[in-house]
């Protein structure tokens, strides 16, 4: 029997919320390396709330409000000494409505994380570019109109770039929040593709309405459900043996 997976988060008690407004209750959580982790649950039962407290982009709104602990590689993210803007780098994130720099080119929104860091060299700037577009399999339909706009590509090919521009600054966590819901069916399965390929090298944490979408890309799959953590298994497994009686309504339409 192989070993389980080392986790790369320990979540404990995690709360959030906004002003009076609590959106997470004592979540607690095991998030493996490497794989995909898929959250699912209804619309406002927390799910992107919670994967932005994985990189501390929660706290970014003013009256956000967060408590409990988040280890990451054993590390809590929100101890003193954390610099969010570095963790950032660590824990990327690659939102719903693909957001390539409208005033850029390809190859300058795939070098825009670097640049934003300090960490672009010129020496090696065409070798990050083509890396980080072929990870995001996008390479061989872009590489010879590199400094066309971004924003001139498809939706699909727009939220590839975004995922390279991710990958470019070599994080060992990718966020996806709801990253296939602005696309169509054919650049749905191309990104749901790509995650596959990327899980050997990435710990993923993906958000989706989408149950057909965790049971085809997830390894396990967490269920929340007005701010609490419901249940979390493997993905099989929660699909076909949940464990708890709301996850089975969930999962079959009974709410959602």
């Amino acid at each position: 029997m192989s070993e389980e997976k080392a986790a790369k988060f320990k979540v404990r008690e995690l709360c959030a919320g906004f002003g009076e407004n609590e959106v997470l209750f004592s979540i607690d959580m095991d998030i493996p390396a490497a794989g995909v982790t898929a959250l699912i649950g209804p619309s406002g039962c927390g799910k992107s709330t919670f994967i932005r407290c994985l990189n501390r982009m929660h706290e970014q709104i003013p009256i956000a409000h967060v408590s409990g602990s988040v280890l990451l590689d054993g590390e809590d993210i929100y101890g003193a000494t954390v610099d969010a803007v570095l963790l950032r780098r660590v824990v990327g994130m690659v939102f719903q409505k693909p957001n390539p720099f409208p005033t850029m080119s390809i190859r300058e929104n795939v070098l825009a994380g670097l640049k934003l860091t300090g960490r672009l060299s010129s020496a090696n700037s065409d070798e990050v570019v083509e890396r980080a577009l072929q990870q995001a399999a996008l390479w061989d339909e872009v590489k010879d109109r590199l400094d066309a706009p971004g924003i001139g590509l498809s939706g699909g090919q727009q939220q590839r770039l975004c995922i390279a521009r991710t990958l470019a600054v070599q994080p060992d966590v990718i966020l996806m929040d709801e990253p296939c819901s602005a696309l169509d069916p054919i650049a749905t399965a191309r990104i749901e593709d790509l995650i596959r390929e990327l899980k050997e090298h990435y710990t993923i944490v993906i958000v989706t309405h989408n149950m057909q979408q965790a049971a085809r890309a997830s390894d396990q799959t967490a269920f929340l459900l007005m701010g609490e953590l419901v249940e979390m298994s493997p993905t099989n497994q929660l699909f076909t043996q949940p464990s708890d009686s709301r996850t089975e309504d969930y999962i079959t339409g009974k709410f959602g």
